[in-house]
């Protein structure tokens, strides 16, 4: 079963989300809390027709660790609400299988509005794709 992001100061319990447990991934901080890493282990369910990961994992994984970092930059402890308000994608190479890991950072911003960006590799460290992003810190969650 997929993990929580790990608490480095065991006081905080963050659950997995509900895409989280059917897709597999883990997020993890970085000590420094510079960077957020969300690593898959690719399953035969997580690719195309092709037998090569489906490009929408991919996107995926590069916008939740772009949003953990925007999330940590507004709230380092308990996570900021954030919303992704753009995302473009370049495909650099495919992923065949294995461990990929998706590992984000913000490169700027203000109060409400960040930007980060993120590099999907490959457990040899090759570049699969990239991402950058906007992400808007919102008030509250949905209505439930």
């Amino acid at each position: 079963m997929p993990l929580a992001p790990p608490d480095p100061g065991g006081d905080r319990d963050w659950p997995p989300s509900g895409c989280q447990d059917l897709v597999g991934y883990v997020v993890e901080m970085a000590p420094d809390g510079q960077s957020v890493s969300c690593w898959l282990d690719v399953q035969p369910q997580h690719l195309n027709r092709n037998n090569l990961m489906h490009g929408g994992f991919t996107a995926m994984l590069l916008d939740i660790a772009c949003g953990y970092a925007a999330s940590l930059h507004y709230d380092p402890d308990n996570l900021a609400l954030v919303l992704t308000v753009s995302l473009t994608t370049q495909y650099i190479a495919p992923a065949r299988g294995g461990r990929i890991t998706a590992t984000g950072r913000v490169s700027g911003g203000g109060k409400s509005v960040c930007h980060a960006s993120a590099e999907l590799r490959d457990s040899d460290g090759a570049l699969i794709a990239t991402a950058t992003g906007v992400f808007k810190r919102i008030a509250k969650g949905p209505a439930t």
